[in-house]
C-alpha cells in the first residue's frame, strides 16, 4: 500500500492508488453567489445591507483529487457538495443533466447560497 501525506499531515491515497481505484479528479467552478435579501432582512441581524458569501469569487476554480477537499475550499460548502463530488469521481452520471460527468449543485446557506458546477476530469 502506497500512502502519501497531504499538506495537513493526513494520510491520502497516492495518484497510483487513485488511478487503480478508478477515481477521477473533479473540477469545481463557482458559477454564482446569491443573496436572499428578503430572508436576511426578516430573519437575521444583518440588516438591509447585501450579505453575500465572501469565501468565493464567481469563476473561481478548484480541483478535488482523490475525494479530498481542495485547499482553501470552505468546509461548510464541502460538507454540502462532497457526495456529488464522490458520485462523479467514481464515474457515475446524473440522468437529469445534459452533459455526462457534470452537475450543478449549491451549498445550503439559505441566506447567501453559492452555486457550483462540478465536472469530472477524464
Amino acid at each position: 500500500m502506497i500512502l502519501l501525506f497531504d499538506s495537513r499531515g493526513k494520510k491520502s491515497m497516492s495518484k497510483v492508488r487513485r488511478e487503480a481505484a478508478g477515481l477521477k479528479d473533479v473540477k469545481i467552478t463557482v458559477l454564482k453567489k446569491q443573496s436572499n435579501k428578503d430572508l436576511i432582512e426578516e430573519y437575521t441581524v444583518f440588516g438591509k445591507e447585501p450579505y453575500i458569501c465572501d469565501r468565493f469569487e464567481e469563476g473561481q476554480q478548484f480541483i478535488s483529487r482523490g475525494l479530498r477537499t481542495p485547499e482553501g475550499f470552505c468546509s461548510w460548502a464541502w460538507a454540502d457538495i462532497q457526495r456529488d463530488v464522490a458520485i462523479l469521481s467514481f464515474g457515475a452520471n446524473y440522468p437529469s443533466t445534459k452533459r455526462a460527468g457534470t452537475v450543478v449543485v449549491c451549498c445550503t446557506d439559505a441566506y447567501r447560497p453559492v452555486v457550483f458546477k462540478l465536472e469530472r476530469i477524464e
